[in-house]
């Protein structure tokens, strides 16, 4: 990231990528269970359940993969794996509290600026879909 710039800091491909990857829908959904404990596969499933086990595989792996979150296979039969936030993954609560302290101040602006858009949209396709 380039501090020097008087604007503030660039967002780089490698900071687009590690927020795409830890941002997302399922990625902070699964944080934040995992914040109040650690969790087995199948618990997140039942407490994410819109969830599919293709989505939760994959978004497990980039957390792991980043480092954010780190699982523990425990021999048993059968094999039990459990997944917990680590230290780095901790680091993450402060910068998600702010954006969504963000989101609940502005979600009222941001409702009507979506109804006026979507409002604006639909006025627009009624005037194209009469055109010769």
């Amino acid at each position: 990231m380039d501090t020097a710039d008087p604007a503030g800091p660039r967002i780089d491909a490698p900071h687009r990528e590690l927020l795409d990857q830890v941002l997302d829908k399922w990625s902070l959904a699964v944080l934040d269970r995992l914040c109040e404990r650690p969790c087995r596969f199948n618990e997140l499933r039942r407490a994410i359940p819109a969830v599919t086990q293709k989505s939760l595989t994959a978004t497990l792996r980039r957390l792991e993969r980043n480092g954010v979150v780190e699982r523990e296979v425990t021999a048993t039969r059968p094999v039990a794996v459990t997944y917990r936030i680590t230290p780095l993954g901790k680091t993450l609560r402060h910068p998600v509290d702010v954006l969504l302290a963000w989101a609940d101040a502005h979600l009222s602006a941001i409702e009507r600026a979506r109804r006026a858009f979507d409002e604006q949209e639909e006025g627009s396709l009624r005037t194209r879909s009469r055109l010769p």
